[in-house]
């Protein structure tokens, strides 16, 4: 866009900001945790769907991810963290957590309570930003596959399976920001390290996600529409059937650990929320929400999982040992990745991917 066409953009934005903030002002007794009064973007997402337009003319100028973007390149240091959040914040801190309560406006500095709230705010996070509820993909699973869709995807040609698939990608990782965005504490972190930490753990988030849409029986994941085996995706370059094949066994081995919805929420924001990633600042920060996260997550697993996987080995463990697992396949996807875009120059990604994963670097 031409300079005085993106300052018309940003002011168009600063004046829907302005009147959100004057929405907020004049609402009574709003409370950070009454999402019945708090204007906040998730309440577009109770169709689940993928977010280009949220219905609204706040949610299209105020999200890096609506109308307006469509027509502009993305600017990571903005457009990624930047939103009506920024102005109001309809999160709790940590800080705030341990000073609030879900009774009323009872303080509390019980760390059970504390995790409790932790638990239930990340849940809804999670549960307001995936495509599609559980119930709806069980669903899927149920019905008889579609042959016809799956003969046009293992035919599909090799430049067009990498964009397909890159589509789809971003999708998921739009709904992965917004997740992130309502992570307590998240938000007030630098704007650098928000970045960081969604450059870093978004495809790892990715796969996190996927294994909602794998069925056990079937080995099949839910695709868009239909029900897909592993070797629909396979293409006649190594490295790209090794990723393929690395992402569909990650994801069936989170899937075999039964997880609750609040479970793989709360695992999502303590991967997210990995204070070794290289490049980040605010490590005491990242590192006490981290820890937080984590307190909440054995709790809920204790709670649910009370047998050992095998011998000794709980579901926490299983957990937490896929971690370097993830690190290597978020890996080998930048390194195919490049590999792919050196080999079709000419091919154009969806902004927001190219974004997180640039290769050029």
């Amino acid at each position: 866009m031409s300079k005085k066409q993106r300052e018309k953009v940003e002011d168009e934005v600063r004046y829907h900001r302005a009147q959100l903030r004057a929405q907020v002002e004049q609402t009574p007794d709003s409370s950070v945790f009454d999402q019945s009064q708090t204007p906040s973007s998730t309440d577009q997402f109770h169709s689940y769907n993928p977010g280009y337009a949220y219905g609204s003319d706040v949610g299209s100028y105020a999200y890096g991810y609506g109308q307006v973007t469509a027509a502009m390149t993305y600017d990571i240091s903005a457009d990624f963290v930047d939103s009506t959040t920024t102005a109001y914040d309809p999160r709790p801190s940590i800080d705030q957590m341990s000073e609030s309560s879900l009774v009323g406006s009872v303080v509390t500095t019980d760390p059970a309570q504390i995790s409790e709230l932790l638990s239930k705010t990340i849940a809804d996070a999670h549960a307001r930003t995936c495509l599609y509820t559980t119930e709806h993909i069980h669903t899927m699973f149920r019905k008889q596959q579609d042959l016809s869709k799956l003969i046009f995807y293992k035919n599909m040609a090799h430049e067009e399976l990498w964009l397909e698939c890159a589509q789809k990608l971003t999708a998921v990782i739009q709904q992965i920001i917004e997740f992130a965005k309502m992570v307590p504490g998240f938000m007030k972190l630098s704007q650098d390290d928000q970045i960081v930490l969604l450059k870093a753990g978004s495809f790892e988030l990715a796969i996190l996600r996927m294994s909602r849409y794998v069925d056990l029986s079937s080995g099949c994941v839910l695709y868009g529409d239909t029900m897909l085996p592993q070797d629909a995706f396979y293409t006649t370059d190594t490295a790209e059937m090794n990723l393929v094949t690395l992402a569909f066994e990650v994801a069936r081995s989170v899937a075999e650990l039964k997880l609750t919805e609040t479970e793989l929420a709360l695992y999502s924001a303590y991967v997210l929320l990995s204070s070794d990633r290289p490049g980040l600042k605010g490590l005491g920060e990242i590192g006490r929400l981290s820890q937080a996260v984590l307190r909440a997550l054995r709790i809920e697993l204790d709670r649910n999982h009370t047998l050992p996987i095998k011998g000794d080995v709980t579901v926490c463990d299983a957990l937490l040992t896929k971690i370097p697992t993830l690190r290597d396949i978020s890996m080998l996807h930048m390194e195919t990745l490049g590999k792919f875009k050196r080999s079709t120059p000419h091919l154009e990604f969806p902004a927001l991917h190219k974004e997180l994963f640039s290769v050029d670097s």
